[in-house]
Order: structure tokens, then C-alpha cells, then sequence
């Protein structure tokens, strides 16, 4: 322990009423994808796991280059099972604030208990519950407008970041097409 998982999750999500129906596009997309972050952690370690998933989704935005921050959540924000949660917020120029790309939480024992998830203490021989602990690698949706906005050019091209022009044929920019 920890034991360290991953999995790409197309993501889903339906919400009813007016909430916040300012958001249009990418920004608030009914589906996104993303990288989805997963440890069980004995009690000892639970924090040093925690603190490794906020790192690690950290460090995919400092890759990118994107102006963020990180965001201690209140424990009223927090969902009834988390007992920690750190949001990763990139700025989006357009609209003069940040939005959340990731999120990390530790939900301690709670979901170890309902779902009876439990390991074998190696000191004391103890049957303990695992700490569960999640983060999501960045919401795709809400990186590529953040990456478009941040690195354009005053001639409307976009910089590609230089950990992506190895994905992209090594280009370096993407100009605007013109009509």
C-alpha cells in the first residue's frame, strides 16, 4: 500500500434548472474526458498519498505552461464523503476567471467502509478499512480553451506548448484560417 490506479473516463453530466447557464461551449459541457487518479492508502500514509495527487495533477498544468492555482476547498464545498478536496484551477482570459481542470479528495475511510474494502495492518495483524483517495488528471474540455486564450498571439495565432508539439508534427503554431 498505496495501491496506485488509473483509468481515461469519458465523463457525463446532466443538472437540471438555470445553474450557472452563463457557462456556453467547452466550458460547461455536458461530456468531458479525463484522466481519472485512484489510490487505497493505509491511515499512516493517506497523507503523503494525498499530497502526491495534488502534485502530480499540479505538475500536468505547470507542463503546459497555463497561469493556475490550487484551491483548498471549505469543508461546506466538500462533497458528505470527502474529508479533504483541492481543486486545480487554470485562469481563462475571456472570462476573467478560473475554472477547475482537476480536483483531488480524500475521502479517509468512508468509502472503504461502505464498500468493506480492508487490508491486513503488516505491524499489528489488524484487519484496518484502506483511505480512498481520488484525483482527475484535467478535464479536457476546460484545458483547451485555457490553452487557446493563454498562448495566443496579437496576429491570432496560438503558441503550442512545447510539451505538445511532439503530439501535434513538431509545429510550433496554429494560425487562424483565413476566409
Amino acid at each position: 500500500m498505496p495501491e496506485k490506479l488509473f483509468a481515461y473516463t469519458p465523463c457525463y453530466r446532466c443538472e437540471a434548472g438555470s445553474y450557472r447557464t452563463e457557462e456556453r461551449g467547452m466550458i460547461r459541457g455536458y461530456q468531458f474526458n479525463k484522466v481519472e487518479m485512484f489510490q487505497y492508502a493505509t491511515e499512516k500514509n493517506s497523507k503523503e498519498s494525498f499530497e502526491e495527487l495534488v502534485n502530480k495533477a499540479c505538475k500536468l498544468v505547470e507542463g503546459l505552461g497555463l497561469h493556475f492555482r490550487l484551491s483548498k476547498l471549505a469543508a461546506g464545498d466538500c462533497s458528505h464523503s470527502m474529508a479533504r478536496t483541492y481543486d486545480i484551477e487554470v485562469y481563462i482570459p475571456s472570462m476573467q476567471i478560473y475554472k477547475e481542470v482537476s480536483s483531488a479528495s480524500n475521502a479517509n475511510d468512508y468509502q472503504a467502509r461502505r464498500g468493506n474494502i480492508r487490508y491486513k495492518d503488516k505491524e499489528t495483524g489488524k484487519i484496518k478499512f484502506c483511505h480512498t483517495l481520488n484525483a482527475s488528471g484535467l478535464a479536457t474540455s476546460r484545458v483547451l480553451p485555457a490553452l487557446v486564450e493563454q498562448f495566443q498571439n496579437e496576429d491570432g495565432s496560438v503558441t503550442i506548448p512545447e510539451v505538445l508539439r511532439k503530439y501535434m508534427g513538431g509545429i510550433e503554431k496554429i494560425y487562424p484560417v483565413k476566409k
